[in-house]
């Protein structure tokens, strides 16, 4: 088997492929970004980006096309494996997400010959690389699809397969990556270019609530002049939240920060500021009016002066 894959590497000219300018019109598609909580590189692949005609055809048109396609994904591949530490006790593979919502599907034969061909190189030729895969977002033909593929896929393959339908998706990774490495719009912490918090600030906490219930998160604000930034996100939403400021001193007005609000599934994560001219604390109340215990996930810090 290494023979065939050094052998496939000098054909494919896979030691060079780094260096090549492959253009960047695909980084929508699939890219690099975080870790998962065993140190693994996580490499996001989002098919839905391939909904856009304009781009289909550019990338799958010919079949010259479809050849960059496959050396732009294998360099990915590549700048992933530069990401891993081969030492013993090192992180030598990698995560993959795999993001199917708004996907053409297997309907698009192009997409579909490309596709088999990559899983099959990558089987063959990076086999030990990658640490799991995980489907996200996945729509009833991905069942049959898969159904199509099984017989080419080795049972070692296929046991690193983890599958989550659109209702599922946040409570999946949360298993594999913690919630400040998930992206928003997958329910987690993480956003684009964000100035805020890193991952060297406080930690993220937990609070249950049980079915029927209502609990408080609240942010002690003693020093005047003070301003607090906080992330908060509930697994599956369906709860009423508000954001209210409570003055120390009993004659004050309460602030309402974010009035009450019924959150639907399909809410993002929440992120919001506030700057106290008085002694008090930032009270952040979650209402479970549904049948099932819901969980929050949070965290807050201090805001730098200079910041504003």
């Amino acid at each position: 088997m290494l023979g065939k894959t050094l052998q496939w590497r000098k054909d494919f000219k896979a030691d060079s492929i780094l260096d090549e300018d492959l253009g960047t019109d695909l980084s929508p598609v699939a890219y690099m970004s975080g870790v998962d909580r065993e140190g693994h590189p996580i490499c996001y692949n989002i098919f839905g980006a391939l909904d856009n005609e304009e781009l289909y055809k550019k990338t799958f048109g010919t079949e010259e096309k479809r050849e960059v396609f496959l050396r732009w994904r294998f360099q990915l591949m590549e700048k992933g494996i530069q990401k891993l530490d081969f030492k013993a006790g090192g992180v030598n593979s990698l995560l993959q997400i795999n993001d199917l919502k708004n996907s053409p599907g297997p309907s698009k034969k192009e997409l579909r010959v490309s596709t088999k061909r990559a899983v099959g190189l990558l089987q063959d030729n990076y086999p030990e690389f990658v640490a799991r895969n995980i489907f996200i977002n996945v729509p009833f033909w991905f069942y049959a699809f898969n159904a199509l593929l099984s017989p080419f896929l080795t049972q070692r393959t296929k046991s690193k397969f983890v599958v989550a339908r659109p209702g599922k998706v946040t409570e999946t990774l949360l298993r594999y990556i913690p919630v400040e490495e998930i992206p928003i719009q997958y329910g987690g912490l993480k956003r684009d270019n964000d100035f805020e918090f890193s991952i060297e600030d406080a930690g993220v906490s937990e609070l249950i609530i049980k079915a029927g219930s209502k609990e408080t998160i609240e942010i002690s604000m003693a020093e005047v002049g003070t301003t607090f930034i906080w992330d908060l996100t509930v697994l599956g939403w369906e709860v009423s939240y508000k954001e209210e400021f409570i003055p120390t001193d009993e004659g004050s007005y309460t602030i309402i920060v974010q009035k009450a609000k019924k959150m639907g599934s399909n809410e993002g994560p929440v992120r919001n500021t506030f700057r106290n001219n008085e002694p008090g604390k930032i009270v952040l109340a979650i209402e479970n009016n549904s049948s099932k215990k819901k969980v929050v996930l949070y965290r807050y810090k201090t805001k730098k002066s200079e910041s504003f």
